[in-house]
């Protein structure tokens, strides 16, 4: 059993071996009809729980689609719908989901929710995003850039905007798989220290500058994402910090002539992002969201030891 709670948790190796997963996955299922198994069936006889904090459009219908897929079941709940955190310690909630289920994908609005719930839980654990990271989505970036791109360890990917927690998730991937990152955000909604420390005894290639024009810099690669998340208030002040921030033709004239434009969507046109780039030729936001489901695949096989 393994869980999937965050990036630094694992090797180069054993991320590599899920990209690798995953793509091999991907190119199997070619001409395949979206509700076909896979023929080796490598999750049949199990059963997993989808359990959301937070609403979710492409977790939800990836995850969903991953298990089919794979040949195993699948429960989706809310939580309102279950006694998470309330009236019952998360602790005991994953004691008792461990009696009835194979694994559990959480989409906790803390951290500390997950944490709490993978240590006492006895079957696998799957980040579905939290707070302060969202490792899924950032392993489906990876495997998005590879397929137009090449290895990440030969990249050079900007981030534009929020140090949020898929920006977190995007250091983690930089610290453990190579390549570089630079991370041009506002000195108040710069990344959390705590990923900046790890970075730095990592020795990753990663540096954050006030700029938006200096990190995106002969970038192969620019991300961005919403300025204002689920979990924030400050939408005012935010919008005034990050306009700078756009991610539009002429920010995307300081990355390389071939650059990719990711987003892990939901996108708000025009804020963070103009059309003509979601639109555009740099754009492959698509492509990343269909690999949430490929992605998402190997890393279920890997929590079962069947990658």
């Amino acid at each position: 059993m393994s869980h999937f709670l965050d990036l630094k948790d694992f090797t180069k190796l054993q991320l590599r071996a899920m990209l690798d997963g995953a793509s091999s996955r991907k190119k199997s299922r070619i001409n395949l009809p979206k509700g076909a198994v896979d023929s080796d069936l490598p999750l049949k006889g199990k059963a997993i729980a989808l359990v959301f904090e937070r609403p979710s459009t492409r977790t939800r219908f990836s995850f969903e689609m991953a298990i089919r897929q794979l040949g195993g079941e699948v429960f989706t709940v809310s939580g309102a719908e279950m006694q998470l955190g309330r009236g019952e310690t998360i602790a005991d909630t994953a004691r008792v989901v461990s009696r009835y289920v194979d694994g559990v994908m959480l989409r906790a609005k803390a951290h500390e929710t997950m944490l709490e719930f993978a240590s006492a839980a006895s079957i696998p654990v799957i980040n579905g995003l939290t707070n302060r990271t969202h490792p899924t989505q950032v392993l489906a970036d990876v495997l998005t850039l590879e397929e137009h791109r090449g290895a990440i360890d030969t990249q050079r990917v900007a981030w534009v905007g929020d140090g949020n927690n898929v920006c977190a998730s995007w250091i983690e991937a930089v610290g453990v798989l190579g390549g570089s990152l630079r991370i041009g955000s506002p000195d108040s909604l710069r990344p959390g220290a705590e990923f900046m420390n790890w970075a730095t005894q990592k020795k990753a290639d990663v540096e954050v500058m006030l700029s938006p024009e200096d990190a995106v810099q002969q970038a192969d690669c620019v991300v961005t994402d919403a300025w204002v998340s689920m979990h924030d208030e400050d939408i005012e002040n935010r919008h005034n910090l990050l306009k700078s921030y756009q991610v539009n033709q002429a920010l995307m004239k300081h990355a390389a002539k071939d650059a990719l434009f990711m987003h892990c969507l939901p996108a708000h046109r025009n804020e963070e992002v103009t059309d003509d780039i979601m639109d555009g030729p740099h754009s492959v936001v698509f492509d990343e969201a269909e690999n949430r489901l490929h992605a998402q695949k190997a890393i279920l096989l890997n929590c079962f030891g069947k990658l």
